[in-house]
């Protein structure tokens, strides 16, 4: 059974607070809770699709936030990854009696 692991990029663009212009942002939502600002890692999401990818993320979805009032933009892009999943080991004692070999 193949398990999955989630994270959520998240680019964002707004107006400078300090000067003209705009600032774009990335946010990472790993699959740990953790959130991580990678806004100097790339300045396109392309850049950080491309850096999930390596990493063996894959895109499942993308949305924007409708409700982001005047010029503001918020897309979300969903990712997933499989996770290594221990292998089930056969239980003793599960009831019926094992099978005998004869002696060699």
């Amino acid at each position: 059974m193949t398990m999955w692991e989630y994270a959520l990029l998240i680019r964002r663009r707004a107006a400078r607070i300090d000067a003209a212009g705009w600032e774009v942002t990335f946010h990472w939502y790993g699959p740990d809770g953790s959130m991580l600002d990678v806004t100097p890692l790339g300045d396109t999401a392309l850049t950080h699709l491309n850096n999930a990818g390596r990493e063996g993320w894959d895109l499942v979805s993308v949305s924007e936030d409708p409700s982001m009032e005047g010029i503001n933009e918020l897309h979300r892009y969903h990712l997933k990854r499989p996770i290594a999943v221990p292998a089930q080991r056969a239980r003793l004692g599960s009831g019926g009696r094992g099978v005998r070999r004869p002696r060699e």
